[in-house]
Parts: C-alpha cells; structure tokens; sequence
C-alpha cells in the first residue's frame, strides 16, 4: 500500500491506496481550512496551520491501521512562496497564486523585459501569480520580513524540513514558479534578475522519483509506520490531477473546476506553449500544457454566499430551467484578476446589464457560463496542443457537484465532456506516481479506470454561447 498526501488551496486529504491505485475503504481524511484575503489583495495561508492539518490527516489515516506501507506519494498546490528563516522555520505566511497585490511589479517586469521570450525558456508569463513579481513586492513592500529569510520555497519544501530537517524542490514545483529555465532544468538567470534574487536563496532541484527516507523525532514516533518507507518529493497538485484522471497523453484533455479552473494535457514532445497558456513539468520527461483561469468554483461560492442563494437542489433546479445566456447579462468573472489567457492581474469582475428584474439565480448563472466562455478560450488554444480530436475528462471539484454547470460548459466549448469515475483526483495521482516510481505499476496506462457519463454539446445552446463569448470579449475591450 501506498499513502497519497493532498494539501490543497482548501484543504488537506490523506488516504491509502493498494498496488491497483485503488483507495482502500475507511483510510481517507479530510481537514478543510481557508486562506486569510484582504482588503487589498492579499491571499495567504498559515504554514503552521497546513501543517497541523497535514498531520492530524496522517494520524486519521493511519490509526489502526497494521498493513505495511511501502511509501509515501505527496501533491501540493503550485506557485505558493514561502519563507524559510536559517533555521529551516516559517518566516513568512504563504503567499498563493491569488495574491494580487504584487501586479504593478508584474506590470513593471512586462514593460522592462521581453515577456514572450521569457515564456518560451521558463513556461510562465510575467504575472502577479508567479514568484519574480512576487519577490520584488517583497523587497520593496515588507523588507523587514525580506531580511529574516534565508531561502524561498514552496510548503512541500516545508514539509520535508519539518520531517527530515533538509529539503529540495521537486522540477513539477519548481516549474510553475517562474524562475525556472525549462530545457536545462535549472533556475533562470535572467527571471532570478528580474525577482532581484540570488539562487543561493533557494533550495536544491531534484526530479520527483528521488525519495527521501528516515523520518526524525518526534514524526518516527508519531507514525512509526512510516519511519523507513519511501517519501516523494511533492508535485504540482494539476499535475497529480491529470495522472488521478487518466490523462496521461495528448490523447485527453483534463478539466478541472476547484476553486480556480484549468485545461491540462500531458506531452513528452518538447513544448513550445502557445501566448495564453503555460508550461510545467510533471518530471523532466513529461510536461504539462494548459491554461488555469483565476475564476471557477470560487466565483459560484461569492454567488451563493453574496445572493443569499437557497439550497444546493433547489438551486440545481431553478438554474436548469434557465435558458442559455437569455438573462441580458454580460460578467467579467476575473474576481481574483486574470490568469489564462490574457495574463492580466489588475482585472476585477464586472457584471453589466443589470435591471430591476434582474434575480440572483440569473446573476448565478451569468456567472457560471461566463467561466465557462473563460476555458472556451482556453480551450481554443490548447486543443491543436493535443492530439486529434482528444476526449475533455472532467473530474471532481465544482462540476461533480453541479450537473448543470457541467452542461453549461460542454455547451460553452462546443464538445463532450466525459465524466471520471474519480472523485479524488489528485490524491489518486499523488498515488499512482509513487507506485510508478517503486515498479509497481510498470505503465501509468495499465490502471486506467473506464470513464463514466457524457455531457454532449447542444448545438444550438452552443451557437449562443459563442454570441455571447464575443459580446463578453468585446465588453473586456471597452473596460
């Protein structure tokens, strides 16, 4: 058996999977927690807190367990910057991908330096998401917190010093950060100027297959079960998703809606990521191209807690009955600015064509299919990334809980949605990887899960769609 460790933006997830890839029943927990936001931006997270949650996780997971575990497989959420003081400690809250308030910096760094040619070597834009336009805020912003660091990292960086008292950055992290140098696997001269940083400051690079083993006092005592097995270094949490959904290939495109939302698909081929969409590692073999837009679940969960929405089945009902875009209303759904494909952080969200008559749930669904039109776009870029004619598999996070959203956005992008049996695809994948690396899966593709329902396009809803995608591009322009 192997153990899957998920820290993801919302919560953490622990859980046991056999030599299938095949969760073992009663061996999962879950610890939910949110970010602090403020008023100007800011989007951050308590090291200690994730940590706590870590391990309470490992504990429900593990108590009474007596089969032996053969290693530990860990994902974790991209571009979170933390830093480490001297003694390996938290200096710093995580700062996460939805942190605006680095966009001046990044808006400064896209005038001083060649934005495309940036994006080919390190597969990241200049944008307030990554770590260049983040460390420069630091530097002028708060220097005193600045000064107490010693090195920058990621929380998985955290999590092996805390278990092992050393740590490195796995090449999937250290790809989604903006400062590595893809084709040589090594950090970036000219991104590292630009973040006024030295590499010295950050930790060691090593591929992911490369585990560590011998966990320190007091975790040895804690989980003595875990003391000698395998631990790997953490991955990308879209790069587990896409191993956890099957989508190892340029033959499936995976989409995922959590509380952002992405387009993904796997290639070894070298990638040359069109404008729009990034490029980051699952190892050094494999690369993953795709687009993450800043809008997705959060923007349905500001709706139902802002419109004072009723019940999840109620809700269901009233926005199917809705017809496609027939609410006259045009939304701008960057509520956290804009990733995919536009890049732009100083986005905010508008909703245009309000009127007396105008209710919630129309408001709610404006919303919703204005995500959609977002990843229409993304699509749109990514889909001659991929193989002929490639099949969209959607797993987990807000779709699974809306069929109707589901709809909306195989509508939206004009192709079928097929629907993974997977609930927890990330952790899955956060598996199957490791039990990769060990030899027990010789090949990804031989625990390959049969996919469930379709959703097919309607072709008339989807002619709508498009009218409104160019009203909704044509309303980005003007504002």
């Amino acid at each position: 058996m192997v153990i899957a460790l998920d820290v993801g933006t919302s919560s953490a997830r622990a859980s046991l999977y056999d030599a299938a890839g095949r969760p073992i029943p009663g061996r999962f927990r879950q610890i939910s927690y949110e970010p602090t936001v403020t008023r100007d931006g800011g989007v951050e997270h308590d090291p200690t807190r994730l940590l706590e949650a870590v391990a309470a996780c490992l504990d429900g997971a593990l108590a009474g367990h007596k089969a032996p575990v053969r290693a530990v497989g860990v994902t974790t959420f991209w571009h979170g910057l933390l830093g480490f003081d001297g003694r390996g400690h938290p200096a710093t809250p995580i700062y996460m991908w939805a942190d605006t308030r680095s966009v001046p910096e990044a808006q400064l760094l896209r005038g001083a330096l060649d934005d495309a040619a940036v994006h080919a070597r390190t597969g990241c834009h200049l944008h307030a998401s990554y770590w260049p336009a983040k460390l420069r805020w630091l530097n002028r912003e708060r220097p005193a917190e600045v000064r107490r660091v010693a090195r920058w990292g990621s929380f998985g960086e955290y999590l092996e010093l805390e278990l092992f008292g050393e740590a490195s950055t796995s090449l999937s992290m250290a790809s989604a950060t903006g400062l590595l140098d893809q084709a040589s696997a090594r950090w970036d001269r000219e991104a590292l100027a630009a973040a006024e940083f030295d590499e010295a400051r950050l930790f060691p690079l090593r591929d992911w297959a490369e585990a560590r083993r011998g966990l320190r006092a007091p975790w040895a005592m804690r989980w003595p079960a875990l003391r000698g097995v395998d631990w790997f270094p953490a991955v990308g949490d879209g790069a587990a998703s896409n191993v956890g959904s099957d989508c190892i290939d340029p033959s499936r495109i995976a989409l995922n809606v959590g509380t952002s939302a992405a387009l993904r698909v796997v290639t070894t081929a070298p990638p040359v990521p069109p404008h729009g969409l990034w490029c980051y590692r699952l190892d050094r073999r494999r690369a993953l191209l795709g687009g993450a837009t800043s809008e997705g679940g959060n923007v349905y969960a500001w709706c139902r807690q802002m419109l004072k929405l009723p019940g999840d089945d109620q809700v269901e009902a009233a926005l199917a009955a809705l017809p496609a875009a027939d609410h006259g209303l045009t939304v701008l759904p960057h509520w956290a600015g804009e990733r995919a494909p536009g890049w732009r952080g100083d986005r905010v969200g508008v909703i245009a064509g309000l009127r007396l008559h105008t209710t919630a749930l129309e408001i709610t669904r404006a919303a919703l299919e204005a995500v959609a039109l977002r990843l229409a776009l993304v699509y749109d870029l990514l889909a001659p990334c991929a193989g002929p004619e490639p099949t969209i598999v959607a797993s987990g996070g807000a779709l699974a809980r809306s069929r109707v959203w589901a709809q909306i956005t195989a509508d939206a992008l004009g192709q079928p949605i097929r629907w993974s049996p997977e609930s927890e695809a990330t952790s899955r994948g956060a598996a199957l990887l490791a039990l990769e690396a060990l030899g027990v899966l010789p090949d990804l593709t031989t625990a390959r899960q049969e996919l469930g329902e379709t959703f097919v396009p309607d072709r008339a809803r989807h002619a709508r769609y498009r009218d409104a995608l160019e009203r909704q591009r044509r309303f980005d322009d003007r504002v």
